[in-house]
This record gives C-alpha cells, structure tokens and sequence, in this order.
C-alpha cells in the first residue's frame, strides 16, 4: 500500500526523458509493427488514409455507416454497446479493401453494468490497487460486447469544485492524482480495453469553475501540476490521449501545437493518438479561430490532433485540402501512422506482431460486486464524530433515519449505457433493517418527494419520528443531473429543502449523524454547525448502500481521507492545501491574507479523515541532515493505534522548500501509505525521498532542484504538525 518512491522517481524525472507509450511492447515488435505501417500505407489512397482520422459516433440509419466502413472511409466508431452491431461492422470490415480493424470506443468510466462508486471515491480510499481491480472489473464486462476503448481514466487535476467533471478525476493533488491515473490505465488494459488518458491538459482549471471555459495556467503550473497525471499514464501504457475543449492562455488546445506536438508528443514522447473529445474541431469556430469547418480541420491536424471525434471535418475537408496544397500530406500520413500503430499494438490486426487480441474471459458478477463494495466501504470520508456518535450500537437506542435517499438506488452511473438494464441494488433502509434485526428499533421517512431533497413529502412525519428517537441519522444526496460533464455550480451547498430539514431537525435537541451523497466537495458549513457526525458516502454505487450500512453500523471502520479540500464556503474556491504563502500570512488582521467574512483556512482540508479508532504519531526521523540533489533521503515515523478498534490509518508525508528562487507552496504531498493497525499496535512507517523531487519547473519550463532548506511534515492530512527538516545541497 506505500505509494512514494515509484512514483516520486516518476515525477522526479517529469519531462528529462522520453516516456514509453506502450511499456510492454518489446523493441522488436515495435520494429515490425512500424514494417507493417509502411507497407500498409504505401497500399493506401488519400481516400482511406483521411478515413483513418475519422471518428463518428453510431448513427442511425447505420446503412451509410456501413457503407462508409466498407470504402475506408472510418477509422472507429463511439457508442456502439450492441455486440450484433459490433459484429456487423467488423463484417462490413472484412469486405473492405485492406480490411483495416476499427476501433470501437464507449465512456465505460465507472460503471457498465455494475456501478462502481465514482472516481472521486477511488481516490478517497488513497489506494490505487483499489482503482486498478475495478477497472479492470469494468474493463471486464465492457470487452464482452466487442468494445475495445474506454474514453478514460480522465486525470484532470482540479482545485474548484464547483465544476461537475470533479466527480471523474482524483482530485487536487498532482502525486495522488498521478498514482490513481497509472493504476487507472493498468486496470482498464488488464480488462481488455486501451485507454484514452483525458483531457491534455488544464481541462479542470477552467476560470468560474463554468465547464468548457479558459483556463490561465503559468508554464510552472503546468509542468509541476497538470501534466503529472498524464506522464504517469503513458508510463503504465495509455493508447491514447485526449486533448481537451478549453483554450489555455488564449489558444484552444485542439489547435494548439506548441500542447499537442511540441510538449505532448515531443517533450512527453508520446508516440500513440491523439484524438480530440466530442465534436471539438468544429467548435474551433466558436473559439474564434477558425473561420469555417475547413480551416478548422486544417488547424487541429497542424496542432496534432489524429483523430477527429464527430465533428467530421476531417471527412469532409481534409482531402481537398491535401490535393490543393493546403496541407501537407506529411501531415496526414503522421496522424495515420499513429492510429495504425495503435491498432497494431492492441492486436487488433490478424498479423500484429505482438499477438492478436483477446478479449480476457467475463467476470462473475458476484465478483465484480465484491470489488464494487470493496472500493465503496474504504471511499466513505467521515468527517466529524463528536462524542463518537457513530457507529451506531446498541447503546445508541432507538435510530430515526431520515430520507427518501434511503430508498434510492440510483447508482449514479450516468456513463454507463442507457439501455441497459440495471443490476439489483440494495436500498440503505433495506441493508440498516437486516443488519439491525430485532436489536434495536430503527424509525424511518422519507422526508423528501425525492433522493435529492428538492421537496418536502411529510416533513412534519419525519420531526414526529425523529422526537421518539435517541439519534437521528439524516441522508441527503446531490442529485448526478447536477454533477459531471455540463453541470457547474455557483452554489455548493445542500440542494433543495435539505437544509432546511436538518435545521428542523436541529431544534429537536438529538444528536443528529448526517450522511451526504455527492459527486464534489460541497460548501457544509452551516451544516456542520448543526452535526454531531458526518461522513461523506460520495455517490456510492451499487454496492455502496450496503457498504455504507456496515460503516454505519461499525462492522467496516471508514478509512477514507479528503482527495480534495472541502471549502467553508463558494467564496474561497479554487482552494487547495499547496497555495503559495504571500508577503502576509494569515493571522486574523486585516492587512493580511484572508477575508473579512470568512476564515482563510478550509472546512476540512486535503487529506483529512476520521476512523472510529484513534492514531498517534511519533518519532519523525531523517536519516542524514542533508542530500545532494541527486540524492534520496529516509524519512521515518511510528504510527501507533491508540483506540480500542481495529482501523485503517493513510500516513502522509509533505514537504514545504522554505527558501528558492520562486515562491513554493505551503506543502506538497510526497509519499502515503495506507496501513492497517490493530488496537495498541504500532509500526514504522519508512518513505524514500530523492531529492530530485523536490524539484520544480521554471517559466521556461526547464526543471530546477534548487539547494535550500526542506520542511518535513508527517501525519494524518494536510494538516499535519509533526514536522522535522533537511537541506539540499549542491
């Protein structure tokens, strides 16, 4: 469970050298493979070439589709689930010229027909081996159907939740965010399918937090904090890449070359595609840099975009362009040589020399579910636990749950494909009652007409209910219609008459336990003045009720910590634990940092998370005073659990360089384990910290390890006050 040293050599090394596309893939199969290219395309017209960078989605009537596949005029295909579809366009396939496979792409993200919890909950367990099982369970399932791409892991780091796609990534921090996007991308290939690592790059810096919109991000931050994620994708074998929507500095990255060529495929060394997202050539015009759909596609192939996703500019205008000398068809040729090769390396030609795909054998369902609520049962965040009010025992007496959330069971899959049926999942009520038996008297109403709290149906039924009771546990949910792709927010607290139940509910004089379903770090302040305990249960999925049950009911301690900073309120986003200290620190006066209406620092910080256990730290060593910058260095701690349950405890190392030539952030994480320690027990928890990593990057981009004084802090969060030091030196 250490995730320090692999990945710190990784970023350490960010940018120095080429990283591999495909690490399994030997030197002489690579040879081959670009043999068989060459002699491929010499047999190739201009015609079949442009069909290579073509990338519809499934439509219907599917007959010119077809027809289209037929004349080479398609390289692949999204949203075909259908295995008789899928089947019938490999047949057209094999009735083309050069038979040229397709590739055939879904967003099978976190669900395809069981439900994993969201994204954002792989990374609140801080374990990525956890993510790369469930990838590879929905890998699983999704490669039956003939499916052999999945539009993801998506990587983008992101500081604002205010913007829904939070719930697709891992949050803020480049280390964690870089670890869950190589388990991500090894779990999704495991299970049969190549990956396309999203969106290159700064998609999750968008100015307002408003999906789509610019992002302003400094050379510095772009190496030190976005590309991170997607260095470690390539590494683990990422097939594919997918620029994103947004401009950066001005310029839309699918027409931006200096992103696309010069420092992803250049400077990255990544040799597989690059395909833009959804019809996002075309909107070239709506950025104001492209005149028609024409000079759109001459633009995007320039930057380096292979594969155009559904805007069909490609199609309809590259050929022309090439035969009147508007583009090179050294350009052209590059794009497909890309796509050939990624078909290639995934065995979908009969004659790849790596071996011919396989499509790996299906996963028992009560498999996949065992690891859908594993990955839900370590997701789950609590927050707050005055006077231990959870678990709930039975010295906790008569329970009143409150919430037609209890009855849902929307897994939130809102990637997954619309028609398919969805599997049997167990409603919270449903999983308490069976677990608590004849025990103890569980109350309950549903309080809302609906999961998210948007009205009331009894709430007069559910304050009755709750006076009868020793404890009240409230649920509420944040609906997924207003989380994920199109759906900003401007006001993150809880939705609906939600609020307005626990503020009722608060007046009743009980202790009040409140659980919230969300797909993004919410404003709960003024729902946290009113809680005696509160756990963040994410959108959980289709085995989280029932993981959230046994939680709940102390059979499962939580063991999840914060991947991003739960704000106090809208006005302090973005918001992260590695802000950059300023010429007036915080302390409370005026002329310092802050606000005059708000506390400067966040509700719940980075990393933070209860267990029902307690945990004590000790001991912080170093094992020299100093490094050199191509050194490493042994940072040591003991971790003793000092309650009376079993419990899971993710120990954090940061840094802070106190003195540099550019300001540095307050801290940076730079090594977790998380370990598991029975009561009493203690261990020493040992991370390795070259130097190299210290390093950061110039405006030049150039990277810089800089001698100077290093600050060490271990512990629980961000937070962390268990702190020592080192230098670098020359």
């Amino acid at each position: 469970m250490k995730h320090g040293l692999l990945l710190l050599t990784l970023l350490a090394s960010l940018c120095s050298t080429p990283a591999r596309s495909t690490p399994t893939a030997t030197p002489s199969a690579d040879r081959a493979i670009e043999a068989k290219i060459t002699a491929l395309m010499a047999r190739m017209t201009l015609t079949e070439k442009v069909g290579q960078l073509n990338f519809p989605s499934y439509a219907f009537p599917r007959e010119p589709q077809l027809e289209a596949v037929k004349q080479g005029r398609i390289g692949g295909l999204l949203n075909v689930v259908n295995p008789a579809h899928v089947k019938d366009f490999e047949a057209v396939v094999q009735a083309s010229r050069l038979k040229i496979p397709l590739l055939f792409a879904i967003d099978a993200i976190y669900a395809f027909h069981i439900s994993f919890p969201t994204p954002i909950a792989w990374a609140a367990t801080w374990r990525p081996e956890l993510a790369e099982r469930a990838a590879e369970a929905i890998a699983l399932e999704t490669a039956q159907t003939g499916v052999n791409l999945t539009f993801a892991p998506m990587i983008d780091i992101s500081r604002d939740p205010r913007w829904g796609r939070v719930i697709e990534g891992a949050g803020e921090d480049p280390l964690l965010g870089a670890a869950f996007a190589a388990a991500r991308v090894r779990g999704y290939r495991k299970g049969g399918l190549a990956t396309s690592a999203k969106h290159f790059v700064g998609y999750g810096a968008p100015e307002g937090g408003r999906d789509y919109n610019g992002a302003q991000i400094s050379a510095p931050e772009l190496f030190d904090r976005y590309i991170p994620p997607f260095q470690a994708a390539i590494e683990a074998g990422s097939e594919t890449v997918m620029a994103s929507f947004n401009t950066v500095n001005g310029v839309p990255v699918t027409a931006n070359r200096r992103l696309i060529t010069d420092v992803l495929k250049t400077r990255l060394g990544f040799d597989g595609l690059v395909m833009s997202d959804f019809a996002a050539i075309m909107e070239l015009k709506n950025h104001g840099v492209a005149a028609d759909l024409a000079d759109a596609a001459r633009r995007a192939l320039h930057a380096g975009i292979d594969f155009d996703m559904e805007s069909k500019a490609y199609d309809r205008h590259l050929e022309a362009a090439v035969e009147a000398g508007k583009v090179p068809i050294s350009e052209v040729d590059a794009a497909v040589r890309r796509i050939l090769r990624v078909k290639y390396r995934m065995g979908l030609f009969e004659d790849s020399p790596g071996g011919v795909r396989k499509i790996p054998a299906k996963m028992d369902e009560e498999t996949v579910r065992k690891r859908a609520r594993e990955v839900a049962r370590e997701s789950f965040v609590l927050l707050k636990n005055s006077g231990a009010t959870l678990p709930i025992t039975e010295a906790s007496g008569t329970v009143a749950l409150i919430g037609s959330a209890a009855l849902s069971t929307n897994d939130h899959s809102w990637y997954g494909p619309a028609d398919l049926e969805k599997p049997r999942t167990e409603t919270l009520l449903n999983a308490l009652l069976t677990r608590i038996g004849d025990r103890q008297r569980l109350l309950y109403s549903e309080a809302f007409a609906d999961p998210c709290g948007q009205s009331f149906k009894d709430k007069e039924h559910a304050l009755s209910i709750a006076r009868g009771a020793d404890l009240i546990v409230l649920i509420v949910s944040e609906d997924c219609t207003v989380s994920g792709e199109g759906a900003s927010r401007a006001d993150l607290t809880l939705s609906g008459v939600q609020q307005e139940m626990l503020d009722a509910l608060s007046k009743i004089g009980k202790p009040i336990a409140l659980v919230v379903e969300t797909g993004r770090p919410l404003a709960l302040s003024a729902a946290n003045e009113l809680v005696a305990s509160m756990l963040i249960a994410w959108n959980p999925g289709t085995e989280g009720r029932t993981a959230l049950a046994e939680v709940l009911l102390g059979e499962v301690a939580p063991s999840g910590k914060l991947p991003m900073t739960f704000p106090r309120s809208v006005g302090q986003i973005p918001i992260s634990y590695s802000d950059l200290p300023t010429s007036r620190p915080a302390t409370g006066d005026r002329y310092t940092t802050g606000y005059v209406d708000e506390k400067p620092t966040p509700l719940y910080p980075f990393g933070h998370g209860l267990s029902y256990t307690t945990f004590e730290y000790s001991g912080l060593k170093i094992s020299a005073p100093a490094v050199r910058a191509n050194g490493k260095i042994e940072v040591r701690v003991e971790v003793k659990n000092a309650g009376l349950r079993a419990g899971q405890e993710v120990v954090q190392l940061y840094t802070r360089q106190t003195v540099a030539s550019r300001s540095r952030p307050m801290r940076e994480l730079k090594g977790f384990e998380k370990i598991a320690l029975q009561p009493g027990e203690q261990r020493t928890v040992r991370f390795m910290l070259p130097a190299s990593a210290l390093g950061y990057h110039d405006e030049d981009g150039n990277k810089i390890v800089e001698a100077g004084p290093i600050r060490v802090f271990v512990g629980g969060s961000s937070a962390a006050d268990l702190e020592t030091g080192f230098d670098i030196t020359d």
